[in-house]
């Protein structure tokens, strides 16, 4: 009987644990609002991914002539740029040759003004009214024959300067073109820094002084950007 009653109570049991394990189907009712829920979907939907651009390389042009590039510049100032399509360089070019070039004319009309008055005084003479210096001479008065002695020294070393700083700003567009063309001629200048790593062993005994060994232990590291 005892053998009937744990049979019972076994099987009693084991229904109770099958039941416990059946899926509720029903589900549970959603606490999130309706109206949330869908402008989460919507911009879940809408999300917009960035395109990746790509890199540009510069490859060398083997058909660009620096030469060219250079007798350009040496004939017109600023021809070199254009050729090397720099176009931004041209304004900079000749507004700083026009600056040079307006100091020259500045200082060179000083000179010979104070020049012409200092002679005047070391003659004794005085410019007749209407001749050109006549104006200037009189605006010179209040100062005195050293004073515009001096100023005669610094007009003409100022005036001398003008020159060689055109000169010199010349010369300076022309070796901009010639640098500028011999990149775009020998050169590519891409955005691809990548290098790679080689290590190599080193057998080179004339290398190692008193070592004994025959094989010289050591590494070598190939950095070669690409």
């Amino acid at each position: 009987m005892y053998r009937y009653f744990l049979i019972t109570i076994c099987l009693l049991v084991t229904t109770f644990v099958v039941n416990a394990q059946v899926i509720d189907t029903t589900g549970k009712k959603s606490t999130v609002d309706p109206a949330l829920q869908a402008k989460r979907d919507s911009l879940r939907s809408n999300l917009v991914v960035p395109k990746v651009k790509k890199e540009k390389v510069y490859n060398p042009d083997s058909t660009h002539s620096p030469a060219k590039a250079v007798m350009h510049s040496l004939m017109i100032p600023g021809w070199g740029q254009v050729y090397n399509r720099r176009w931004w360089k041209v304004p900079v070019i000749y507004g700083g040759l026009g600056l040079i070039a307006w100091a020259y004319l500045f200082n060179r009309t000083y000179y010979d003004e104070t020049l012409n008055v200092v002679r005047f005084r070391n003659q004794g003479k005085v410019p007749a009214p209407g001749t050109p210096y006549y104006k200037v001479f009189n605006d010179y008065a209040p100062y005195s024959t050293q004073t515009l002695t001096n100023a005669v020294l610094g007009a003409r070393r100022n005036r001398d300067l003008s020159i060689i700083g055109f000169c010199a700003a010349w010369g300076i567009q022309i070796i901009d073109a010639y640098i500028d063309a011999k990149f775009i001629h020998s050169y590519t200048m891409d955005d691809n820094l990548t290098f790679k790593v080689k290590p190599t062993v080193l057998g080179q005994p004339m290398l190692a002084g008193n070592f004994n060994g025959s094989v010289i232990p050591g590494l070598k590291i190939t950095f070669t950007f690409n």
